[in-house]
């Protein structure tokens, strides 16, 4: 099989589109730079794209874990909030308790109050005159009075009444030392002179009262 010999034309045709070529690889060079460029911009860009979305998801967490600590927060208040209510409750059911197990004793004196009215009011002038007319004063020595009641009552018991019964038994005794005493003044009186004797003494008392008065 014979090959066909290139024509000098085809030469010629290929010479110009190997030139057409380079040329067009020779524009398409910038182009591809520029596309290089781009591209190089692009991944710039989409670095810092992930950076945001790093820093963002970062961010998210600690979002959640500020959520996560609010909503633990939350729940121990809700906790808290809880024995509050059980606490107030319990403090509920002992005040009702206290209250039913004050009211006979209001009741009672409730009936005091009222049984007592009328006298109160009898007595209201001479409380008023006895406010208005008692002093700090008075008040302070009926208070020390008061304290010293225990005092005065052991006192009197253990001093004062043994005396008096001793008293009793020596009250003939002195009715017969004054009957004895009145016997001698009367045989004293019968001594001759003893008359001036007292006037004497008599007239003496009354001129010492006279200058003790002046």
């Amino acid at each position: 099989m014979r090959l066909p010999l290139p024509d000098p034309r085809d030469a010629v045709t290929l010479i110009g589109q190997a030139r057409q070529l380079v040329e067009d690889v020779a524009g398409a060079l910038p182009r591809a730079l520029a596309l290089l460029g781009q591209a190089e911009a692009l991944m710039a860009r989409v670095d810092a794209l992930i950076d945001r979305i790093e820093q963002t998801r970062q961010s998210a967490d600690q979002v959640v874990a500020r959520v996560g600590e609010t909503v633990d927060q939350a729940d121990e208040s809700v906790s808290r909030i809880d024995r509050t209510i059980t606490s107030a409750d319990k403090i509920v059911l002992r005040a009702a308790g206290l209250v039913g197990s004050i009211e006979p004793t209001v009741h009672r004196a409730q009936h005091l109050l009222d049984s007592f009215g009328p006298s109160l009011e009898l007595l209201q002038p001479t409380l008023d005159r006895l406010a208005k007319s008692t002093s700090p004063a008075e008040v302070e020595a009926v208070v020390r009075l008061i304290d010293l009641l225990p005092e005065l009552v052991d006192r009197t018991v253990s001093d004062i009444l043994p005396i008096m019964e001793t008293m009793q038994n020596v009250g003939p005794d002195i009715h017969d030392m004054l009957d004895t005493m009145h016997e001698l003044n009367e045989m004293i009186a019968k001594i001759p002179g003893m008359g001036r004797i007292r006037q004497r003494v008599e007239d003496k008392q009354a001129a010492e009262a006279e200058q003790a008065a002046d």
